[in-house]
């Protein structure tokens, strides 16, 4: 009777634990994704650590990368140094790319001593009890991630840890993005 009670049990849990990752439209993500590409960017503002806002109503037009990040995250810290060499030095000039890093649930403070710690360029904005994120992913999903948006508002790749294939293969989608007008 216990063994039917054990193998009941694991098969709840197996059950729970895919429940969770499917997505609204019932496919199943395991990155912990609510999005998927090709769906619109959700609408939303946030609040940089200089005090300036921006809004996705500004994304319009524009090919976007917003990385999701957090100071005690080590891959994180590993992964931005890429992005500010291959994506922010390389597109920083140009008008139609933003490129934002959004830190999960930390004060400005620590924010912004983040970001000199990190030589970053690129902004950073404030995310309070991680609601931008949970625009994007469940919130018990964790951070690195990326997304990145088309001119047309449309997500266009998906992006989760630090992985270099996955890296390059995201600086390939920014670069046709931004090729096309």
């Amino acid at each position: 009777m216990k063994k039917y009670l054990f193998i009941f049990l694991l098969l709840a849990l197996n059950n729970s634990l895919i429940a969770q990752q499917q997505t609204p439209t019932g496919e199943l993500d395991n990155r912990g994704y609510i999005v998927k590409v090709g769906d619109p960017c959700p609408s939303f503002t946030m609040t940089l650590a200089d005090g300036r806002t921006l809004s996705s109503k500004d994304f319009i037009g524009k090919v976007v990368m917003l990385q999701f990040t957090a100071s005690w995250c080590i891959v994180c810290k590993r992964e931005m140094p890429h992005i500010e060499r291959d994506i922010q030095q390389l597109y920083k000039d140009r008008n139609d790319f933003i490129l934002v890093g959004i830190d999960r649930d930390e004060p400005l403070d620590k924010v912004q001593t983040f970001a000199k710690e990190m030589n970053i360029t690129y902004p950073l904005a404030l995310d309070p009890g991680a609601e931008l994120f949970q625009l994007f992913a469940q919130k018990e999903a964790g951070v690195t991630r990326n997304i990145i948006i088309g001119r047309d508002g449309k997500i266009i790749y998906l992006t989760r840890l630090f992985e270099e294939q996955e890296f390059e293969s995201m600086k390939k989608v920014i670069a046709d993005a931004l090729a096309k007008p």
